[in-house]
């Protein structure tokens, strides 16, 4: 099966290479704005073909992809090392959530039918009954990042295939190969190869994409600049994003100090820091801050960065060079308005050092905006109010943490912070793919997990009798 056209010379190539070693990989075809109608009309066909297939079929194809998945894991895993840099360890865990999304997908596809809506609780309509169905949207573009190149695909793939969808699945230029495997999947399993249309291209690409008026939907996981191009070309259609996050992390003084230095240790730099949950802002109580902040450098330098491959890194290359570069410099801006290097703030290529800073500035970009990098800041405070405080000044917010022993403080806290979760004794980035997932304030739109996903992603038909 050819899922994207084959390379010629009016269709040039993308290398897709290694972030650790430069390595080859692939080399994918690049679609170009003059492909743009060709894609519409194949995915027009799409459209047709998603809406033909029953419930059973959407279910049986999900949970048919999810066991060649499982089958095949190793593989996924280390594509998924090789394209986005993750560790193999992380990689792994990435294809079981994979595994499970789609599978959870597969449930959705068969019983998110619809409701029953009880017209005789009005007066009036006592002789009325009726329910409401959950019918396809149409054509959904997914436009998906590198840091999860398999798992965030599966969360618009499953749900838009649950809910009867055709998709133009635009994954990251920089990681294509997990999610070109992910569709090989889910056509071996058997939906129709015209319900999903990948291609592979830059912003112009894009552009054109969201602003097709047969795409009813645009499905987004990215940046802030990204996501404000894409509400502005996209014209009248649903949009849901999960853009950035900076996300705050609180430990009390009452807080389980192991538990949340090695928590936070593995939110600020899973990945290589490029999670949009991941652990930025450690806000410590000033009673613990010293004993923290000593026990998290140690834990940070202990650290192995290296080959992602090797089953002892704890942390490979950034997604590029010019990545690492643009975060150095970053770290430079905030050390140059009186940051504290405690850390790390070494360059190798893609790979930057895990780094620890303290005393930064709140002016300092490093501060207000995410980090998207393997960079986490300590800070003391001395009252609740102020932790607060500081956790819900960033105008964007998708995860946040506390550590505490006392269940009162723990769900103040989750009443209090502007985020769109609240982990309790756990790190900002724990993610179940069952749950809703979005952020608050500014920026992002709608939610993902599955079921939340699959709403976002159908539309209620009403049906209503008069049997007067």
């Amino acid at each position: 099966m050819t899922l994207l056209a084959p390379i010629t010379a009016r269709r040039p190539a993308i290398a897709v290479s290694s972030p650790y070693d430069d390595q080859w990989l692939a080399d994918v075809p690049e679609t170009c704005v003059a492909d743009v109608q060709d894609v519409l009309e194949r995915a027009r066909t799409g459209v047709a073909a998603a809406r033909a297939l029953p419930r059973h079929s959407r279910a049986s194809i999900l949970d048919g992809a999810a066991g060649r998945i499982a089958a095949d894991a190793e593989t996924f895993a280390r594509r998924i090392t090789l394209e986005a840099g993750k560790t193999i360890r992380q990689a792994r865990k990435e294809v079981a959530r994979c595994v499970n999304t789609l599978r959870l997908s597969a449930d959705e596809a068969r019983r998110g039918g619809g409701e029953v809506i009880p017209f005789d609780a009005f007066p009036g309509s006592e002789a009325r009954q009726g329910w409401f169905t959950r019918e396809p949207l149409g054509l959904i573009a997914a436009i998906t990042p590198f840091n999860d190149p398999l798992n965030l695909v599966a969360h618009k793939l499953g749900p838009a295939i649950a809910g009867g969808n055709a998709v133009l699945l635009k994954p990251s230029e920089l990681a294509p190969l997990s999610a070109l495997a992910l569709v090989e999947a889910l056509v071996g399993a058997g939906l129709p190869d015209s319900v999903i249309t990948p291609v592979v291209g830059g912003a112009d690409l894009g552009r054109a994409l969201v602003s097709a008026r047969d795409v009813r939907m645009v499905s987004f996981t990215g940046g802030f600049r990204t996501g404000e191009a894409i509400a502005a070309n996209a014209g009248l259609k649903k949009l849901a994003m999960d853009l950035g996050g900076n996300a705050p992390v609180i430990v009390m003084a009452d807080a389980d100090l192991d538990r949340a230095v090695a928590a936070c240790v593995s939110g600020a730099f899973w990945a290589a820091g490029q999670n949009c949950v991941g652990t930025q802002r450690i806000l410590i109580a000033r009673p613990l801050y010293a004993m923290f902040r000593d026990r998290f450098v140690a834990a940070t330098q202990a650290m192995v960065t290296g080959d992602p491959m090797n089953e002892g890194t704890d942390m490979g290359p950034m997604i590029s060079e010019a990545s690492a570069e643009r975060i150095a410099a970053r770290v430079e801006d905030a050390l140059g308005k009186g940051a504290r290097l405690l850390c790390g703030h070494r360059r190798q290529g893609a790979i930057y050092a895990p780094t620890v800073l303290e005393d930064v500035p709140h002016a300092a970009a490093l501060w207000q905006e995410e980090a998207f990098a393997p960079v986490a800041m300590l800070e003391p405070f001395d009252t609740f109010d102020e932790a607060i405080a500081r956790a819900n000044a960033i105008e964007f917010s998708l995860h946040a943490g506390i550590f505490t022993a006392s269940l009162d403080t723990a769900l103040a806290a989750a009443d209090r912070i502007d985020a769109g979760g609240i982990m309790i004794n756990d790190s900002s980035d724990y993610r179940f793919d069952a749950m809703p997932f979005g952020g608050f304030k500014y920026g992002s739109l709608g939610r993902e997990g599955v079921r939340f996903a699959y709403e976002e992603m159908t539309q209620p038909r009403t049906i209503c009798l008069n049997r007067s």
